[in-house]
């Protein structure tokens, strides 16, 4: 059975039938007790009020012209305590100004007159339920969307303090980055990073002066082209080994006689390849 259909099986109906004549109590609870209710009678108002504070009623059916308090002023009390109910009026006096005033202040859902038509107030009361249980139905689906959306914009909310501190940690991070590439940019020794595609990563200032002067570019490059023969071979062998242990050699290039110094990179951190660091030891004597 679909969630649909279950909706259209209610529970068991309760009502309440309201008369200061015994007779007209009796008779209207013969004719609806076929329709499956669960049926309470009054005889008065207040014996009304009385039964509805320890039952759970949906549709109230109540006599206008009963002594000490008329239908109307019942179930403007009802409608004050019990909003849920649906209130019909069936009388056999048409008090039209107490009747409209009610219907007018939402007290009475319908006015039906006495002699009844059976099969009319059969279906006027099953559509009273209906309608009844269709308000509950929306008041229900209302609180649940309400709920949901105050679940929702909490979450909302948690995501947006969320994405603020992921903010605040990459603009740190960025700011860290750039203090770093400023640092590396005015290092005293040249620096060199190679990927394990065998291309230059990192050059800095210094790096791009010593290998291809003030002008070139270093990123992006072939290792293998720009390098001298054993500065490139350094870097190989490190690769190769994968060996945490700096090597060192003096090589000659342009500028003059430089000292380098090979890593590999890979064991305290996700790049894999190597860095170079190359200090000027001795310039190139332009007479040799």
């Amino acid at each position: 059975m679909d969630a649909a259909t279950q909706h259209e099986i209610p529970r068991q109906r309760t009502l309440l039938l309201v008369d200061d004549e015994e007779n007209i109590l009796k008779a209207l609870g013969r004719l609806l007790r076929r329709d499956g209710y669960r049926i309470l009678t009054a005889s008065s108002g207040r014996e009304g009020l009385a039964l509805l504070e320890h039952h759970k009623v949906g549709v109230i059916v109540s006599d206008q012209r009963m002594p000490q308090m008329t239908g109307s002023e019942f179930l403007f009390q009802v409608k004050e305590r019990y909003p849920d109910t649906v209130r019909i009026v069936l009388s056999g006096y048409t008090e039209l100004k107490s009747v409209t005033d009610a219907i007018n202040r939402g007290a009475i859902y319908k006015f039906l007159t006495k002699p009844w038509d059976d099969q009319l107030l059969r279906d006027n009361i099953k559509e009273a339920f209906r309608q009844g249980e269709l308000q509950s139905e929306n008041q229900r689906l209302t609180r649940e969307l309400q709920d949901a959306n105050a679940e929702l914009s909490g979450i909302n909310q948690d995501l947006e303090r969320r994405v603020e501190e992921k903010t605040r940690e990459i603009m740190h991070s960025l700011r860290t980055l750039h203090l770093s590439q400023d640092v590396l940019e005015y290092l005293p020794i040249a620096v060199l990073g190679i990927g394990d595609d065998d291309c230059v990563a990192v050059a800095n200032r210094m790096a791009t002066k010593l290998l291809v002067g003030e002008n070139g570019f270093l990123v992006g490059q072939s290792a293998q082209q720009i390098l001298p023969a054993e500065l490139y071979d350094l870097h190989q062998r490190a690769m190769r080994s994968e060996d945490d242990n700096a090597s060192y050699c003096r090589v000659e290039i342009a500028a003059g006689t430089v000292e380098a110094c090979c890593c590999w990179l890979g064991q305290a951190s996700y790049a894999r390849g190597t860095v170079i660091t190359m200090s000027l030891v001795g310039l190139r004597n332009d007479g040799d």
